[in-house]
Parts: C-alpha cells; structure tokens; sequence
C-alpha cells in the first residue's frame, strides 16, 4: 500500500520515545495557554456542526479528482466543505472555506492552512479564526488533513526527508491546490501557504518544491529547513540542538516569508525563528533592518525584524514575547491558541497581500 495510508510499524526508539515527551509536552502546553481539550476545539470550529460523510474512494490514481463530502455555510453564500482529492501521491483530505458573494468570473486568493499536530482542519480554523477573516477580505481558504494512518498524532512528517515520505505528502498537497484551481474561483498568481508547528515545515517543504505556486510562506513556530531528515534529527532541531542546516536551493525565486515564534515556546527551541529567517534572507541576497518593538494595546509585544532586497522586504521575523506554543492572537479556549499574542492570522493576510501587489 502506498505509505500515506500505511506506517510502518517500529520499536520504539530512544529517539521515539523522546517525540512522543515532545507531543505529550504540546499537550500540557495547550492546557497552560488557556485552552480546552481537541475534542472541544473540533466541535466548535466556527461554531459551526461538522458533518462529514463517508466517501467512496477512486479506484484510479490516474487522474486527479475531487470529491465533495459534505458542505455547511458558516454565513449565507459561504461554504465550508469537505473533499477527497486523489492522485499519483496517494489520496488526501481537506476542508476548503469559500466566502460569500463570488461574483461570477471573479478570482480571488488562496490561503493554504496546514495544521500542526494532534490538530486537524477545523481546530485549525477554530483557533486561528482565519475563516472569519477570509469572509471580510474575501480569500477561500484551504486546510489539508494528515491521515492517522501516516502518523498517529496527526503530525505531517515533514522530517522524513530520507525515506520520501515528506515528499509524497508535499505532491498530495500540490494535487490538492491544482484540482480546486480548476474548480474554485481561484487566482493562480495570488496563493499562499501558512502553517502551525509541524504544519510551518510542510508549508516551507512545500515552497521549496513549488516556489513558482506560492507568493508568501508563513511559518508559525517551525523549524529551520533542512535540519531534520529523520525522526531522530528532528526531535534534535525542535531542541534548537541541531543548527547545521542544509543550504537553500540556489538558483530559484524563493517565495517571501514571514517568521511567527513565541519566547516561551516549550516545543520548538525559539531559537528556530532566527535560524529561519536568516536562512531564507541569505538566499534571497536580503539585508537585515533594525529590530523594532510593537505592541498593540494590552497584548504581549513583539519583536520585528526585516531583511530587505532592493528596498522590498522578503523576509519577516516575528519574535513574540511570553508567547508559548499557540496560534498568536487565537481565539480563546481552543487548543494551541493564545488570545493575548498579536493577531497572527490578520499579520499573515497583511503580508501576504503586500507580495500580491
């Protein structure tokens, strides 16, 4: 069977074994940023019921296909629906929000969400309310789902660089955005990948593969690209313990990125975001800006650096404050998510639209 549907099955290794204190630690972290159990964040998303019909999957890998399981409109006009698509990478499953009143021949920008783990599609929307942005500034937004079948905590396995399997997992995604530009009303130019945790290193694994597909990267407490090819090597990057990262692709247009990582972050060493942002700087010929402070109001404040090349700012670090393994600025009482950081999903929509222009 193909390995997006089957793990393998493995002793537990000291290295495991430690990925597993790792994710029982984001657990705990959830709890102390003031959040509630999954099960809540799911049930809630967007106050919405989340009916999900069982599809039949196609018996082809030859073409890709789409298929529709179950719609409910968060406002009249609007859809949140649920899809199946299929092809040569093995099959994938996605939640797609598309806001009210699309005009007819209208094309309009695509937010690609990626979840971290021990979430799925609808906790995502749920704590980052990117939904309910999409509705104002009107973007459709699409969250691809990790099978538990390719990992028992739903985590993409972004590390797993060795074997191909964080390959295979990036073309499904890909599949995913070609299938609905063809059938949404989507602006091919105007699309951009943001994600959580281990959802930001898919979403960096993803531009990688595809620079030409994405505008804007956004990358909410990731880890650097390039340092981790296995479980092993990861569990040491998320530890800020592995900072030989391996060179950028040279040679190819990298799409801009923004860098969102909490000071209090008990899961990925902070010291990631630094390593990330001058990463892509570097390969981009960008040259760093002064650091500056922000502070909105009562929420915990951030530190702001800008890397520019020829006066455009390509790359952008976010340095937060006090915050700890959370959705900056998410809604409260939803699982990895902390209402008292700067609102990241309004500073990655304002990014993404200055790269449009």
């Amino acid at each position: 069977m193909n390995e997006i549907f089957m793990a393998k099955r493995i002793p537990k290794s000291t290295w495991s074994k430690s990925f597993t204190r790792i994710l029982s630690s984001m657990s705990k972290t959830m709890t102390r940023a003031g959040t509630t159990v999954v099960k809540k964040a799911v049930t809630k998303a967007l106050a919405l019921p989340r009916a999900r019909k069982t599809a039949k999957l196609v018996s082809t890998v030859k073409p890709v296909a789409a298929i529709p399981l179950a719609k409910a409109s968060p406002r009249p006009d609007s859809s949140w629906t649920a899809g199946i698509t299929v092809g040569l990478a093995g099959a994938r499953r996605y939640q797609l929000y598309r806001p009210p009143g699309v005009k007819r021949g209208e094309r309009l920008p695509l937010m690609v969400m990626l979840h971290g783990c021990l979430q799925d599609a609808a906790a995502l929307a749920a704590s980052s309310r990117m939904n309910r942005l999409a509705a104002r500034k009107r973007f459709l937004v699409l969250y691809p789902e990790q099978e538990k079948l390719a990992n028992t905590h739903a985590c993409w396995n972004w590390y797993e660089t060795r074997s191909g399997r964080a390959q295979r997992e990036a073309r499904s995604i890909n599949a995913v955005i070609d299938q609905l530009c063809l059938q949404q009303p989507i602006d091919p130019q105007r699309i951009v990948v943001a994600g959580l945790s281990a959802g930001a290193s898919m979403a960096a694994l993803l531009a990688l593969a595809y620079p030409e597909r994405f505008k804007a990267l956004a990358m909410h407490s990731g880890v650097a690209s390039g340092l981790a090819n296995s479980t092993a090597t990861a569990v040491m990057a998320m530890r800020g313990r592995k900072q030989d990262a391996a060179p950028l692709p040279g040679g190819i247009k990298l799409p801009a990125l923004l860098v969102i990582q909490g000071s209090k972050d008990r899961v990925v060493a902070p010291a990631n975001a630094a390593l990330l942002a001058r990463q892509w700087a570097e390969q981009a010929g960008a040259k760093e800006g002064k650091p500056r402070i922000v502070q909105r109001g009562t929420r915990y404040p951030a530190t702001v650096t800008n890397y520019r090349r020829q006066g455009q700012i390509v790359v952008s670090l976010c340095e937060v404050t006090g915050l700890d393994h959370a959705w900056s600025g998410g809604a409260a009482s939803h699982a990895y998510s902390d209402p008292k950081g700067p609102d990241a999903s309004g500073m990655i929509w304002a990014f993404a639209i200055k790269q449009f222009s």
